[in-house]
């Protein structure tokens, strides 16, 4: 494994009026195992305690309580050995806006204790890999949300780690470079670098992430290969909106082909594992019933179905 932990928890004190403070848990006992070479997600929502978890993870803040390993070193006691073995990309990025991302790149190099030399040619190997060199000379602010956030993760992988975290990669891109940036992550997978990232986007996390945890308030709600998630639930989803929700969700629930029946405001998500041929069926209950259907939708189950079914809020909601 490269990384392991075990109750990891995280308790801040936070400043309330008139001199009070209020101790705040942000991460509640996190087991985590993640494998070689593999893509890791941790999805959840803002303040969920994604970014807090990597923080410790990385060496970058202590844990309350609990163990962690990362590369076969303890977070505590061997956080110089951690740091050798790990890049990390924040959200903020870490380039220099005023100055060019070659001199960002440098500076990251000669900072791990590269000779002069030896930092040009790993600087210029990472151009190149992420098709950086034609503006390897301009300054940062002058560049794309896009093209920062290539030089960010080439700057993270300078030491040529086999642990690299990255927050929130996609924060703030367009649908192109969030893409493109995709292919770079399956790229460092490819080479045997093992991945660990943060993302509250529930298509991020389906499309990239061999494995990923749920996390809210905290807690891990949820683990799993994305299919292994989905299919507890149902292969299929109807979602409805309609007057008489009550009538409908007692209706739907009492139906042999459905599974689970969950309601929101004036909106019922039906669980089914064939929807296909569920759907007629449903139609005609709900018909016999005079229930008025104001929309209705068919979808496969996402991992929005899946927080929802363990935290009774959508995630696209809570993000």
């Amino acid at each position: 494994m490269i990384i392991e932990a075990h109750d990891l928890r995280k308790t801040f004190t936070a400043k309330r009026g008139r001199g009070k403070t209020e101790q705040v848990e942000a991460v509640r006992g996190i087991d985590l195992a993640v494998e070689k070479g593999e893509i890791f997600a941790a999805l959840g929502p803002n303040g969920a305690g994604k970014t807090t978890t990597v923080r410790m993870l990385a060496t970058f803040i202590a844990p309350t309580s609990g163990t962690a390993r990362v590369a076969g070193y303890d977070v505590v006691k061997e956080a110089a050995k951690v740091r050798e073995n790990i890049g990390y990309v924040s959200q903020a990025g870490g380039v220099d806006e005023n100055s060019p991302g070659l001199e960002s790149l440098m500076l990251a190099a000669r900072i791990s204790g590269m000779s002069k030399k030896q930092a040009r040619a790993r600087a210029d190997e990472l151009l190149e890999a992420f098709s950086l060199t034609e503006i390897a000379n301009r300054p940062a602010k002058t560049l794309s949300g896009g093209q920062k956030r290539r030089f960010a993760l080439a700057i993270g992988l300078v030491t040529a780690p086999p642990l690299v975290f990255l927050d929130e990669p996609t924060t703030g891109l367009d649908p192109q470079n969030r893409a493109n940036l995709w292919d770079e992550v399956r790229a460092l997978r490819d080479q045997g670098t093992s991945v660990l990232l943060t993302t509250h986007y529930l298509d991020e996390a389906d499309a990239l992430c061999d494995r990923l945890i749920i996390v809210d308030h905290g807690q891990i709600v949820a683990q799993g290969t994305p299919n292994e998630l989905k299919k507890e639930v149902a292969g299929d989803v109807v979602t409805l909106r309609l007057k008489g929700v009550d009538e409908a969700r007692e209706l739907l629930a009492a139906q042999p082909y459905i599974k689970e029946v969950r309601a929101e405001d004036d909106l019922l998500r039906a669980y089914l594992d064939d929807g296909e041929h569920g759907l007629p069926r449903l139609l005609r209950a709900l018909e016999e019933r005079s229930l008025t259907l104001d929309s209705i939708s068919l979808d496969r189950a996402t991992l929005d179905d899946v927080f929802l079914r363990h935290t009774g809020r959508s995630l696209r909601d809570a993000a």
